[in-house]
């Protein structure tokens, strides 16, 4: 009996040369150091890029002195169901973007709050209020992640948002996709490099219809 194939979100943006990266991060670079010919039979390439590069996940380590780097963390709370939720336009993901969404919510929550991703770095993207993280802790919630660079503020220096997850003791998604997700339930692929030491890690991020 065939199995009828499921449709599949890419919800990692594209690594390129030139893409936004946050103020004084390592911008991303490839550079050829083989290349097919005569006397080379393949390509390869040589890569200089941030950990929070892309779509990516933080490791405790990257808000947490004591916490666990990316190759210690577990991998099974990024796979599994999630739930998308709009809040488009949003200048901050507030409590009133979660009224009526939490009922039978799943361990993973994803917010959009682009209508369409942008090309250039954006100063004033949403982020997320403390409270929508303590929240979805309660609810049961073990990841939570958004289409913007990061959960707090750009100049932000409390780090609010990534406090209440660490108290939570919950998982970080960043820099995804969603311009053509509509909201509801999927299942979430998006495992983390397994980098010693590492503060964060860039994943490919997908979204698969249940």
């Amino acid at each position: 009996m065939k199995t009828q194939k499921r449709r599949v979100w890419d919800i990692s943006p594209v690594l390129q040369p030139g893409m936004p990266v946050w103020p004084g991060d390592s911008p991303y670079t490839q550079e050829r150091t083989l290349i097919i010919g005569p006397e080379c039979p393949v390509n390869v390439s040589r890569l200089s890029l941030s950990t929070h590069t892309g779509a990516h996940t933080d490791a405790p380590f990257h808000y947490d002195a004591n916490g666990a780097s990316m190759a210690d963390v577990d991998l099974e709370i990024y796979l599994g169901e999630c739930r998308i939720i709009h809040a488009i336009g949003a200048s901050r993901v507030e409590l009133r973007h979660l009224a009526g969404r939490l009922d039978d919510v799943p361990e993973r929550v994803l917010f959009r709050t682009y209508e369409f991703s942008p090309t250039s770095w954006d100063s004033r993207f949403a982020a997320v209020s403390p409270e929508v993280i303590a929240a979805l802790a309660e609810a049961g919630v073990r990841l939570v992640g958004i289409d913007t660079p990061s959960l707090d503020p750009e100049a932000s220096i409390e780090m609010l948002a990534h406090k209440a997850v660490m108290k939570a003791g919950m998982a970080i998604l960043e820099s995804v996709m969603l311009d053509d997700v509509a909201e509801g339930d999927y299942e979430l692929i998006a495992l983390p490099l397994k980098m010693a030491g590492s503060d964060a890690s860039p994943v490919r991020a997908i979204l698969r219809a249940i």
